[in-house]
Order: C-alpha cells, then sequence, then structure tokens
C-alpha cells in the first residue's frame, strides 16, 4: 500500500544546488553595461543648448521643446517598451532601441533647421531611449529575481549616473575644445558598441539556461509570448488608473523628473555658466552628481529591502525640495564649499526614488508591475519634459532660472506629503492578460 502510495505520487524534480555566482548576476551585469552605453545621450541635452543657440541662433525655448519631447517620449514609450519585451523578448527590443538611438544622434550631425532637431533629437532618440527606460531595468530584475530585488533595482538605476559619469567630462571637453558635432558621433557609437554585448550575452529568462531565478526556492518555466503588446499596455493602464495608488506614484514621480532630468540635468550647465562658471566646472559637477547618485541609488536599494518605501520617498522628495531652495544662493563663477556639499548632497538623493517606487508598483500591481511602472515613468518624463520646455522659456522672459529653483523646491514638499499618502496594500491580481 505505502508502496503504491509513493508509486502515484507526482515526482518533483528538486531545484539543482548551484555553486558559484548564479547567471542571474551575469545578466544584470550585461543590463548595467547597456545602461551606461545607452546613457551618453543624457548626459548631451544640457551641453547643447548654448553651442546651438550660438550657431543657429535658435532660442533656447526652441531647443527646450527639442528636448521636452525627447523627454516625452523616453516616457511615453517606455510602458509599451515593457510590453514588447514580454511579446518578442529583451534581446531583440533592445538591440534595436540601441540601433534607434545611435541613428537618431548620428543624424544630427547635418541639422539645419529646428526641425531637423525635433526629429532627430525629439522623435528618434526619444524612442530609442524610452525602450531603454527603468521598465527595461524593472523587467530583469522581475525576471531573474526573487531576492535582491531592491538592491538590484538600485544598482540598475546607478547605471544611467554611471554614464553620466562616464561621459559628461569627455563630451563636454569635445563640446568646448571641437563644437558639439563630435560629441553627437560620440553618441552615436557609444549606442552602438553595447549592441554585440546585448545580443550575445543577454537572456530573456532564467528558463532559457535551465535556471530558476535567483533566491527562488523552484524553477520557474517561461511564460508564453505575449500578444496584442499595444492593447496588453492601454488595458493595464485602464485598471491601474482607476486605483488611488496609481495617481500618487504617478504624480510623485512627475514631480521626480521635473526636479532631475527636467531640470537640473538639462539646464544646470546653463545656469552655472550664467553665472560665470566654465561649461567645463559646471558639466564636472553634474558628474559628480553621478558619482553620488550611484551611492545613494544603491544604498536606497538596500534600504527600500528593510523599510517602508512610503517613508523613504517622503524624506528623498523633502531633502530634494530643501536643496533646490538653496541653490539659486550657491551659484557662482568658481566652484566654493557650499556648492560642493550641494553637488554631494543632491546626489545622493537624484534617483534615489526608483527602488522604493518600483518596490511599491510591485506591491500593488503584482504581475503587470513593470508595465504600470513603466507609465509611472511616463509621468516622470513627462514632469521633466514640462520643466525642459518651461525652464528655457522662463530663462528667456526673465533672464535667470531663479524662479525655476524654487518653484521645483516647492513641488518636491508637495511630493513628500503625496508620498505619505499611499495606503499599504496587499499586492492587486493580474490586472490584465494578452
Amino acid at each position: 500500500m505505502t508502496q503504491t502510495s509513493e508509486a502515484a505520487a507526482p515526482v518533483q524534480a528538486p531545484v539543482p544546488r548551484r555553486r558559484g555566482v548564479h547567471r542571474a548576476w551575469f545578466v544584470a551585469a550585461v543590463t548595467f553595461v547597456t545602461i551606461i552605453g545607452a546613457a551618453a545621450f543624457r548626459s548631451l541635452p544640457g551641453l547643447l543648448i548654448d553651442p546651438l543657440h550660438q550657431e543657429f541662433g535658435w532660442s533656447r525655448g526652441t531647443i527646450g521643446a527639442a528636448v521636452s519631447v525627447n523627454l516625452a517620449l523616453y516616457g511615453l514609450t517606455a510602458p509599451f517598451a515593457a510590453a514588447l519585451m514580454d511579446r518578442f523578448g529583451i534581446r531583440r527590443v533592445v538591440a534595436v532601441a540601441l540601433t534607434v538611438i545611435a541613428l537618431g544622434a548620428g543624424l544630427t550631425v547635418w541639422m539645419t533647421a529646428p526641425w531637423q532637431l525635433l526629429l532627430c533629437w525629439g522623435l528618434l532618440v526619444g524612442l530609442g531611449s524610452g525602450s531603454m527606460a527603468l521598465a527595461f531595468a524593472a523587467t530583469v530584475t522581475h525576471r531573474w529575481f526573487t531576492a535582491r530585488r531592491g538592491l538590484v533595482s538600485g544598482i540598475l538605476t546607478a547605471a544611467s549616473a554611471s554614464g553620466q559619469l562616464i561621459f559628461l567630462p569627455l563630451l563636454s571637453w569635445m563640446v568646448e575644445a571641437h563644437s558639439w558635432r563630435p560629441a553627437a558621433v560620440t553618441v552615436a557609437l557609444a549606442a552602438l558598441a553595447v549592441v554585440p554585448f546585448v545580443w550575445i550575452l543577454l537572456r530573456d529568462h532564467p528558463a532559457d539556461v535551465g535556471l530558476e531565478p535567483y533566491g527562488a526556492t523552484e524553477f520557474v518555466p517561461k511564460p508564453p509570448p505575449l500578444t496584442g503588446a499595444a492593447r496588453r499596455t492601454l488595458t493595464v493602464l485602464a485598471s491601474a488608473a482607476g486605483t488611488g495608488p496609481f495617481w500618487l506614484l504617478a504624480g510623485t514621480f512627475a514631480i521626480c523628473g521635473a526636479s532631475t532630468n527636467g531640470l537640473v540635468q538639462t539646464h544646470f550647465v546653463p545656469a552655472a555658466h550664467d553665472h560665470g562658471m566654465p561649461v567645463t566646472a559646471a558639466a564636472s559637477l553634474l558628474a559628480v552628481v553621478g558619482v553620488f547618485d550611484v551611492a545613494g541609488t544603491i544604498a536606497s536599494g538596500w534600504f527600500t529591502d528593510r523599510f517602508e518605501p512610503r517613508r523613504l520617498l517622503a524624506v528623498y522628495y523633502a531633502l530634494r525640495g530643501v536643496a533646490l531652495l538653496f541653490l539659486p544662493m550657491l551659484l557662482a563663477p568658481s566652484v566654493h564649499p557650499p556648492m560642493v556639499f550641494f553637488i554631494v548632497f543632491y546626489g545622493l538623493d537624484w534617483v534615489a526614488t526608483v527602488p522604493p517606487t518600483l518596490a511599491l508598483c510591485r506591491e500593488q500591481y503584482g504581475e503587470d508591475s513593470a508595465i504600470v511602472f513603466g507609465w509611472v515613468l511616463a509621468a516622470h518624463q513627462v514632469g521633466a519634459a514640462l520643466v525642459a520646455f518651461l525652464g528655457g522659456v522662463a530663462r528667456d522672459a526673465f533672464g535667470s532660472y531663479d524662479l525655476v529653483w524654487y518653484a521645483s523646491g516647492t513641488l518636491c514638499a508637495m511630493a513628500a506629503l503625496m508620498a505619505l499618502v499611499i495606503r499599504r496594500r496587499p499586492a492587486l491580481p493580474t490586472l490584465a492578460t494578452a
């Protein structure tokens, strides 16, 4: 009788005990390098404003409009890219995105009119970068890791800052010494150089190599490709939009984008130059922001695995708002200790908001969290796009960026309050299916 029962019992193959480093960490490393290679273009817009204004006579508002289109598409493309990764795989989507980035950056060398800047840097680079946005990092983290997700999301988020650190001083030197065109070509080549690494080393799912996700206790089969990517993306948006946490996350992240990519990344260099600081010095300060952002974002991921993410967000936004309110008093022709303190302080907070925001998306929306986060990221980039444009308009109208710094600091205080309002809820079932 016992033998019959044992024979009838299903046999489940145990997960083999692994020795050495799990393959998930190699996938995370390739993802990190990929985002660094694609991050070169993120360093360039702030360096283009003055050279394009001087060479073509275009207003800062016009140039800011192209940067605004780029930032908006960066966000609006992300949720669709997450769904396309579910349909066609991570490798194909990322390889195509890098190629589009290279094409758009390379074509700017021959532009002579503002609409060409909008087409190349706004449309093409915006679409390519949107597919390489944080939804890419969210997808890799969700598929390959069940443990250490906060830490991994912090590391991958820091990759963008690392790319800024690597490329910004080089690109600013090129712009100063050889004009902006060699810098644009460098961006194109950097994006192309990463494509072979993606195609050869990246894998879509742990099941592709016969492994369980890192931290899992059992093998997870690879889900079938999901068709109807656009429909699924919109369906997930419609379902998430009916919940309060989505709007609070989107609102806080919009302010995050406005106060980082839209304001500091786009306008810090020309604002510092307005006060007599050399462009290379201002660009180097922005690169130092990238150095400390790496430490701050990885630490934020570690904190997110251990502390309440809502409270972390509130602290991050409050500190950022205070820093921005002091910045107009710190800008000067030379670098002095209070400015260095601001750069370190602000750098630690730059995108520290991403790991807790990702954690809240996973908590609220489960299997659809990558797509939901893509839409939250879209709000981030819409906020960035508005401030990239309005910051240039304000500079043209008032001759100073001071009003924009103060407004952004106030918005960050609002974001801190919004983060505290998000109620803790159990993870919801999947919002949409194919």
